[in-house]
């Protein structure tokens, strides 16, 4: 059982083909198959992951904590409004001049790619599934069972048939779920819709859904621009692509950073941000305001269920950063226009 657990971990903290004509045809490093890192990093082997996982020091988390969950306004926000509230793990809903987005939503109570086994949810969503406001966007950071979670895509697509954007190669799983209203994104490659204008952005880290697909589905994150420029990193490694997206884009007036799933270093550190590392993401975005995902929901690594916190704590004294703030589940956020 132990190692199946380990196997499930694998492919949800890690459908697409290729062909060799496509090679060099995109901006993202790919070479017919797959798809690398603006800094390359070498795949972690099973037998890796397998050290990992029997020679852990695994912290143990509350088997429940409950949330209460919030309540949003059903009315659009007019042009140079912001609001926004933490969901759970990534899932962040945006809304912003009229429009309604939706980042790498999971209501489900495992990230697995079976229901009855893998990591399962320690608390419940800030937000019920059906007091969502009308969705207009799903932006799906990549593939892995955390971030893209076909039961939650599906509800989605019944419900609002939003229009799903996701990096290049993973359209093919969608469809196979049914779902056909997608953008598929380049690196850097811009898409304008109305009054806002989607781009995708680098991020360092990988895709695969087995054991058998890593990296054949591109990976990134996103860059909302309207009356603000709202960023969301999805999951990542520290790099230099924030330098970029500031040089390239300009820096966002909000930002949503990864602060959890870093434990241990020796292993997660290539793709996965600690605290201090999203601070000093934070600070080469010169990100006027931050907010820290992608933690408190499921037990993906090693670290303690609030170690994200007080290591964050920990990051803003040591670089004197007062502008990032760890969120509340289900609290609805407004940013205040100066």
């Amino acid at each position: 059982m132990k190692y199946l657990i380990a196997i499930l971990v694998f492919v949800t903290s890690s459908c697409a083909s290729s062909s060799v004509e496509e090679k060099g045809k995109f901006t993202a490093p790919y070479d017919g198959k797959k798809f690398q890192n603006i800094e390359p990093t070498q795949d972690k082997s099973f037998f890796t992951l397998l050290k990992w996982k029997f020679t852990s020091d695994r912290a143990e988390w509350p088997k429940w904590v409950e949330t209460r969950p919030g309540k949003v306004e059903k009315n659009r926000t007019v042009k140079g409004e912001v609001h926004w509230m933490m969901i759970n793990h990534a899932s962040v809903l945006i809304q912003m001049d009229g429009v309604n987005i939706l980042t790498d939503p999971i209501w489900s109570d495992r990230t697995s790619p079976v229901s009855w086994a893998g990591p399962k949810r320690v608390t419940n969503p800030g937000l019920n599934f059906e007091d969502l406001p009308p969705i207009d966007y799903v932006i799906i950071s990549h593939n892995h069972y955390d971030h893209l979670d076909l039961p939650s895509l599906k509800m989605l697509k019944e419900k609002f048939d939003p229009l799903f954007v996701v990096g290049l190669k993973n359209k093919k799983l969608l469809e196979s779920e049914g779902i056909t209203k997608i953008l598929e994104m380049d690196w850097w490659q811009e898409e304008k819709r109305g009054d806002i204008t989607i781009k995708f952005v680098p991020a360092q880290h990988w895709s695969a859904r087995s054991l058998s697909d890593k990296r054949e589905a591109l990976w990134g994150g996103f860059v909302i621009e309207g009356s603000k420029k709202v960023y969301f990193a999805g999951d990542t490694g520290f790099g230099k692509f924030f330098n970029m997206i500031k040089e390239k884009i300009g820096s966002p007036d909000l930002s949503f950073l990864p602060i959890g799933a870093y434990e241990p270093r020796w292993f997660m550190k290539p793709f996965h941000v600690n605290p201090d590392e999203a601070v000093q993401g934070h600070i080469q975005l010169g990100s006027k305001l931050s907010v820290g995902v992608h933690f408190g929901t499921f037990q993906l690594t090693d670290e303690g269920y609030d170690q994200p916190q007080k290591d964050l704590q920990v990051a803003l004294s040591k670089y004197q950063v007062g502008n990032f703030v760890v969120p509340v589940f289900g609290k609805l956020e407004k940013l205040i226009p100066k």
